[in-house]
Parts: structure tokens; C-alpha cells; sequence
């Protein structure tokens, strides 16, 4: 392709991001590189609608780096508890705690020393230069990646090595020199709200003069789906022993793995297994049990078929507290990280 359709491509977009581009997110005003990080991190795997609520509830509790570095790992999934893909806040976490001992207690402001951080990849440390420096710097997210590859009808899932490094450089192609803070905004804020995955709104979008996907009627074939594959099934029973006064017996889950570090309940395979591990592992006398009805939650690679077993528990509870178990009234759990599918399941339940 010449240059000329590519320089327009650029000159086009932010031109249209100057009358119809989103200028008032939260972590636009005011735009500073721990806010820009922030939301780049919430932003990966969720839609903006979703991130929004808690990107303010985040940095009122947590307004700078340092506040975030100074915190509590409990403190910081509690904060990002429901939006998933919890190993993005432990790496936040980690990441500025890193920055405290090695930049000052700031993010770095290179590219190279951005993607050396626990969690931040090419793309977003190209967001944070661009966006937060106004440094001509590529992204490829998720809205970029259809843009590009819609626009220069690139075939292929947008996954495979070849394909991205393909749209990488045409990606590194149209970021202008001057204005790569708005050019970035402008080709996120296309992808997000007119070259959309279902029913894109091409009469609306400024480029599409010149998109190959619009010219040869392929928006609907491009980007290249990811190919199909059968997610496994997996079972686990979840295990509420609840006091005589309603507090709810949780563990803190090992660090590596689903859920990591997270508050959950005991699981067990059965319901002999459950009474097993209250007896065994926690010292507790079980009493009467019940099965309560089964629910499903996707992950990524896997869908896991949650089933409930209430249970009543005797003697003397506070045998079971350690630092990774302790007992919880049901009103005290917002303070806590929790998955979002074991908070709604707690919440749901029947006072004793």
C-alpha cells in the first residue's frame, strides 16, 4: 500500500476523534500515567461500561502509585473483586512495588522499561508512552487488531505469530509523529463504538474509503476467528459451614493457580469428603448438610459446574482460624478479594 492512504487513515481518524471521539472517561481527566496504566490493566478482558465503576472506586481508595505500592495484596483484590483475571491486580501490585524500589516511586518513562514490569506488555506500555507522553508508540489491543485488520483485509486469527507480528507493523505504520496521543484514542475509540464485532457501523466510520474489508464485503469474516475448540467440563462441590451466629467459614487460596490468593469456600468432590476435610483439616464437628442447587462459571480454557453444600457445624469454631482461614460475617466481605461467583452465592443464602 502507498503511504499516502495510510497518512490519511491517521489525519482522518483524529479529525473525527475531535467531534466524535470520548473525551470525558474517568481516567481522562486528569490523564496522568498511573491512571492511564490503570485503566489499560481493568481495561484488558472488559468492556469500558463495566471497568468504569470500578476504576473510580480503585483510585479513591488508591489515588497514585505509591498508595497502590503501600497496600495490602487483600486490599487490592478486594478492590478489583468481580472484574476477573485476578493475576492483573496481583501484578499491579507487584509492579509498583517495584517501581518504588527501583523509579522513584513512578512508572518508568520508556517503552523498554514499561515492559519490564510485572504485567505490562508491548501494547500497554506503548498506551501509557502514548497516551500519558504523547510518544508516537503502537498499540494492538483487541479494538486496534479489528480496525487493522479489517481496514487492510489481513486474514488469519489475529493469534497467531505470524499474523500479529503482520499487524504490528502496519500498526507501527500509522502512528503519526505529532498528535499520538489522539490518534491512539482515535483508533481505540473506533474500534469500540463503530468497527464493532457484530454489525459495525461502516457508513459512520471515517475510513472506510479506503478499507478493504468494506470494499471486498468481508466485515463479517475479518478479524479471522479464533479456531473453534471444546472447552472441558470440571466439577467441585463448595462447602459452606456457617456458625451457630452466621458466619461463613473461608479459606485464602494457594498462589498459583484459579483464584489465586483469593477468599473462597472449602472444596471438596463429595459430601463425604466434606465432612472429612471439617473434621480433619478444620476441627470441626459436622451436622446436617445440604445440597443446594448447581450453577456454572466459564473461564477461559474451562467451565467449572459449581455445586453448594450447606452444612451446620458444631463444636468450638474458632479451632479452625489461621492466617488463611478465619470465620466472616456475611455483611464483612466487601472487604475481602473474592471471585464474583462465590460472593453472589453468599450473598444469595438464607439467613441461619
Amino acid at each position: 500500500m502507498s503511504r499516502a492512504p495510510a497518512d490519511r487513515f491517521a489525519r482522518d481518524l483524529v479529525a473525527w476523534y475531535r467531534h466524535h471521539g470520548r473525551k470525558d472517561l474517568p481516567w481522562q481527566r486528569p490523564r496522568s500515567p498511573y491512571r492511564v496504566w490503570l485503566s489499560e490493566v481493568m481495561l484488558q478482558q472488559t468492556q469500558v461500561a463495566t471497568v468504569i465503576a470500578y476504576f473510580e472506586r480503585f483510585v479513591a481508595a488508591l489515588p497514585d502509585l505509591p498508595a497502590l505500592a503501600a497496600a495490602s495484596e487483600d486490599r487490592v483484590l478486594a478492590l478489583w473483586s468481580g472484574l476477573g483475571y485476578y493475576a492483573r491486580a496481583r501484578n499491579l501490585l507487584r509492579a509498583a512495588r517495584r517501581c518504588v524500589d527501583q523509579h522513584a516511586g513512578a512508572l518508568p518513562g520508556t517503552l523498554q522499561e514499561l515492559a519490564a514490569l510485572p504485567g505490562i506488555g508491548r501494547s500497554t506500555a506503548a498506551a501509557i508512552m502514548a497516551l500519558a507522553h504523547d510518544a508516537p508508540e503502537a498499540i494492538l489491543d483487541g479494538n486496534v487488531r479489528r480496525v487493522l485488520a479489517r481496514w487492510h483485509g489481513v486474514s488469519g486469527w489475529p493469534g497467531n505469530a505470524r499474523v500479529q507480528q503482520q499487524l504490528w507493523q502496519l500498526a507501527q505504520g500509522h502512528v503519526p509523529a505529532d498528535e499520538a496521543a489522539a490518534y491512539t484514542q482515535a483508533i481505540m475509540d473506533l474500534g469500540a463504538t463503530l468497527c464493532r464485532r457484530t454489525q459495525p457501523r461502516c457508513e459512520a466510520c471515517p475510513v472506510a474509503r479506503d478499507c478493504a474489508a468494506r470494499r471486498e464485503g468481508l466485515t463479517a469474516q475479518l478479524p479471522t476467528a479464533r479456531p473453534r475448540r471444546s472447552k472441558p467440563e470440571r466439577s467441585v462441590l463448595v462447602l459452606i459451614a456457617r456458625d451457630e451466629g452466621g458466619r461463613i467459614l473461608l479459606e485464602r487460596r494457594p498462589p498459583t493457580g484459579v483464584w489465586a490468593r483469593l477468599w473462597s469456600l472449602p472444596e471438596a468432590h463429595s459430601r463425604s469428603a466434606a465432612r472429612r476435610l471439617l473434621a480433619q483439616r478444620f476441627r470441626l464437628e459436622p451436622g446436617r448438610t445440604a445440597v443446594l442447587p448447581s450453577f456454572r462459571h466459564s473461564f477461559t480454557h474451562y467451565d467449572l459446574q459449581i455445586t453448594p453444600l450447606a452444612c451446620e457445624v458444631g463444636g468450638q469454631p474458632h479451632l479452625a482460624v489461621t492466617p488463611d482461614t478465619d470465620w466472616y460475617a456475611a455483611t464483612s466481605l466487601d472487604a475481602l478479594g473474592m471471585p464474583a461467583p462465590i460472593r453472589r452465592l453468599i450473598q444469595s443464602l438464607e439467613p441461619p
